[in-house]
């Protein structure tokens, strides 16, 4: 990609912030979000991003431009209130395409949390959807709200889609990390603050970790594979157990990252990931040297 104008949402978050620093580089990139964060904001266009303040919620976007080539849709409401996320996660991508009409493609970032649980079962596009993340409501209840607002933001964008006949890619992401943080990095932090990992009693807990950079690269592939109504795909890396990642990331620092079984965690979310690997292509990071990377950025201290 070299020279489009793209839009990203959710610039500041996990996914958000080193995808559009990234396409900053040979792109006319901007960024909206709320912007609360100065730091944040002062990060992203210390890379040449244009920032603008908008809040989703408010379904508001008159003061953006309308001609992208490109938008990149990571912003997720986690407010845990069923009409903000509803409204954060669903509605505004309606607001979003129908502003962005012009556009080549849309690439509409969803979740592995949609799927109805199904213990190791690896999930292919097709499988049914249900309420993944509900077994956090007890002592996360932000997640409560998780899986449905975003099976009800996939259905606001096959809609929008056709209705404003918009090229989009729905890509249901894994477990992404890198420099940046994710899962991997908190559960080190977890071990530097005194508290073992959860893991579930169906062992292993096994997801699909994806490095920052493998998500970069593979950008340009998932907008070529947009359409109406939109590509499903699963988007993420190689299979890999939380039980794993831990032995790997003691190996690296020398800690012992102490696992507890328990139920209030999730079950595997495994994905089949052979339809992006033929239309997208395969991730390139391996797990250990991804973590390794990840260490040596967040805290070097630790490195053996």
């Amino acid at each position: 990609m070299n020279g489009a104008k793209i839009l990203v949402t959710g610039p500041t978050g996990q996914v958000g912030l080193p995808v559009a620093k990234a396409l900053a580089a040979d792109n006319e990139v901007w960024a909206i979000a709320r912007f609360t964060d100065r730091a944040g904001r002062e990060q992203l266009e210390g890379a040449g991003v244009r920032c603008e303040a908008v809040d989703l919620l408010s379904g508001d976007f008159s003061s953006l431009p309308d001609d992208f080539t490109y938008v990149l849709h990571f912003a997720v409401s986690k407010a845990g209130t069923w009409d903000a996320d509803l409204d954060g996660n669903a509605a505004s991508v309606g607001f979003l395409m129908e502003h962005c009409r012009k556009a080549t493609a849309f690439l509409h970032c969803s979740s592995a949390a949609v799927y109805q649980p199904n213990g190791h079962h690896a999930f292919i596009e097709d499988d049914p959807l249900g309420d993944n993340h509900r077994v956090y409501e007890g002592f996360l209840p932000f997640m409560q709200t998780y899986s449905i607002s975003k099976i009800a933001a996939e259905a606001m964008a096959r809609y929008a889609s056709r209705r404003w006949n918009v090229p989009t890619t729905i890509a249901r992401l894994s477990v992404p990390y890198g420099d940046n943080g994710g899962w991997p990095a908190i559960h080190l932090d977890m071990k530097l603050g005194g508290m073992p990992v959860p893991v579930h009693p169906n062992a292993p807990s096994r997801y699909n970790p994806i490095h920052e950079d493998d998500m970069v690269a593979m950008i340009p592939g998932l907008l070529a594979i947009a359409s109406v109504p939109p590509t499903v795909v699963n988007w993420g890396g190689e299979a890999a157990t939380i039980e794993g990642w831990c032995a790997l990331l003691g190996d690296i620092t020398g800690l012992e990252l102490e696992t507890v079984t328990t139920d209030q965690t999730l079950e595997s979310v495994t994905l089949d990931t052979s339809r992006s690997q033929k239309l997208v292509g395969s991730t390139k990071v391996d797990l250990r040297d991804g973590l390794q990377r990840m260490v040596a950025t967040r805290h070097p201290e630790l490195l053996r």
